[in-house]
């Protein structure tokens, strides 16, 4: 294949590969024979399907924030032409907002946004700002509560404080990122035996089987819901479990399924015995920017025995039933053992948080004990936006950076970072650690693409390697050092470090740190190694649009 050129997902060949590795699993001990089953998605027919309604409110809920913008225009314009006064006054506000912000025990990046944007329109930027950059009461009272769920499910999360002995005695240096992870209620465990996926419908056809066997509950949280061939598989075995008296339990993000799922799909799946939770609905927020807070987490649970999470959603596109930006990779996990209750927790936090039960959900009906015998340490990450200026996962992630020592290999669909996190890659390499990363060739959005690109050149001038996947897109999110890697929701960029609630999977044994070791090595050699030189010659439209762009990247 020619460098550049866009190479067409082949599903026959993908599912006679996966055919022969199911067939190497019998010899496998962590694998059982009744999983070398036929394929659930190899007759599956994939389609994009879009909802009217959902793209109708969606569209009703940008035009009410752009209203409020042109309002805020059309009165600023008044009081400079008419309210001297004023605007001697919304003056000194600008000034006192932007001391505010200075002293804000926030993101460098988002000050510098507002700031600028204070700055560069003395009026409207101040108005903006107040409208949505500060911190209203209604957004520190929905933080409140969803802080309150998150601490009353972090007391289900008793720690053997012998295992960081255990641990640390045995790896000095990941174990100071250990107990750091202990300190924000992270569980550490072991004995978990974890599957790694290097390709979403190599994770839809695990959950398939494993929701087969489901008997007692289902717990299932996806950050975007389409309805398609994928949808329709686990919606025709999900009825059939719930008439079979398991429990199922649906949440999803409102902005994620709006466009893709039908009109009531809420109250239709609820009709059916479901129980469903939205998380943020999106017309309830837009006074203000707190409805570009998601839940971007990705969670399945089954009978307390089994977990997944990963990168990819419930939608075609991320099993490659349907091709969108070409090959379409994500990778995932799959979890047994003690680790498992630690993605339960998450969920039920996060279920807990999209509602005002006056009574909380009894956790430990979800707790099994596990007699899983693997050789994986595991701790269950997560985080969100009520944090904030508090974001463990951004502290655990430059940790993985700072305590790497002879590699560092991540991907991400987006590179979007802090300058202090460039630095400690770039310090990564000054130390000697072969340090790569990896991004789509082919981006799902062209400014996200001219923002990461803007990103590779300090990173590639301090030496760090960096591939573009040319099959097409990449939206794993992985890290991985000798000594550890993560798994799961969370994209190096400045929303999911402070806007999404994320989730992962730290991860320490030889046999999933090997695998996911495989994995990048087959990346690397499909995709092109992008040059400083290369860099430097990017097109001038792009140099000229990409510090703009970066600048506010934070409000995207």
């Amino acid at each position: 294949m020619e460098i550049g050129e866009k190479k067409i997902f082949d599903k026959d060949a993908a599912y006679e590969r996966w055919d022969q590795k199911n067939q190497r699993r019998g010899n496998d001990k962590y694998f059982y024979e009744e999983e070398r089953e036929e394929s659930y998605l190899r007759e599956l027919k994939g389609r994009i399907q879009n909802n009217t309604s959902g793209f109708l409110k969606v569209v009703l809920t940008a035009l009410i924030v752009l209203a409020q913008v042109c309002i805020v225009m059309f009165f600023s314009l008044q009081v400079i032409k008419n309210g001297t006064t004023w605007y001697y006054m919304i003056q000194v506000f600008s000034i006192v907002a932007i001391v505010a912000l200075i002293n804000r025990n926030q993101s460098p990046s988002y000050r510098i946004a507002w700031i600028s944007i204070i700055t560069l329109l003395p009026v409207t930027g101040y108005l903006l700002y107040f409208l949505w950059g500060r911190s209203s009461k209604q957004k520190k009272e929905l933080d409140t509560h969803i802080m309150r769920q998150i601490s009353y499910g972090n007391k289900y999360l008793v720690q053997d404080d012998d295992l960081w002995v255990d641990y640390a005695e045995d790896n000095p240096v990941s174990g100071r990122m250990v107990k750091f992870m202990l300190s924000e209620n992270f569980l550490l465990t072991q004995g978990n035996q974890v599957e790694y996926f290097p390709m979403g419908e190599d994770a839809f056809e695990s959950i398939f089987r494993e929701l087969e066997k489901a008997e007692k509950f289902i717990l299932i949280d996806f950050f975007i819901v389409a309805e398609g061939a994928l949808w329709d598989k686990m919606h025709e075995i999900l009825k059939r479990k719930i008439e079979e008296g398991v429990e199922v339990k649906f949440m999803y993000d409102d902005f994620g399924a709006a466009i893709r799922t039908r009109k009531y799909f809420k109250q239709i799946l609820e009709h059916e015995g479901f129980e469903v939770r939205v998380f943020n609905p999106i017309m309830k927020y837009t006074s203000q920017l707190y409805m570009n807070f998601r839940s971007h987490q990705k969670i399945m649970v089954i009978d307390g025995k089994v977990g997944y999470t990963g990168g990819f959603n419930l939608a075609d596109e991320y099993a490659n039933l349907v091709e969108r930006f070409g090959v379409w990779k994500d990778t995932g996990i799959r979890v047994q053992g003690d680790a498992v209750w630690g993605l339960t927790v998450v969920f039920l936090q996060m279920w807990e948080a999209c509602g005002h039960d006056k009574e909380h959900v009894d956790y430990l009906k979800y707790k099994v004990m596990s007699d899983v015998n693997g050789d994986t340490w595991c701790q269950v990450i997560s985080d969100g936006p009520a944090n904030n200026p508090k974001n463990p996962i951004e502290s655990i992630y430059n940790q993985m950076i700072m305590y790497s020592d002879q590699y560092l290999y991540i991907t991400t669909p987006y590179l979007i970072i802090e300058d202090y996190m460039q630095q400690s890659l770039i310090e990564a390499v000054r130390r000697g650690v072969d340090v790569r990363i990896v991004t789509p060739n082919i981006p799902d959005k062209k400014y996200a693409k001219m923002l990461t690109n803007y990103n590779y050149g300090s990173l590639l001038k301090g030496g760090v390697r960096i591939f573009e996947y040319t099959p097409g897109f990449i939206h794993a999110k992985q890290i991985l050092t000798e000594d550890a890697a993560i798994v799961g929701t969370i994209n190096m960029d400045y929303r999911s470090f402070y806007l999404h609630y994320e989730n992962g999977v730290w991860m320490s044994g030889e046999k999933i740190q090997n695998d996911i070791h495989k994995d990048f090595e087959k990346m690397f050699e499909e995709s092109r190694e992008i040059k400083y030189e290369e860099w430097l010659n990017r097109p001038v439209s792009w140099k000229l649009i990409q510090p703009l762009l970066n600048l506010f990247a934070t409000l995207f």
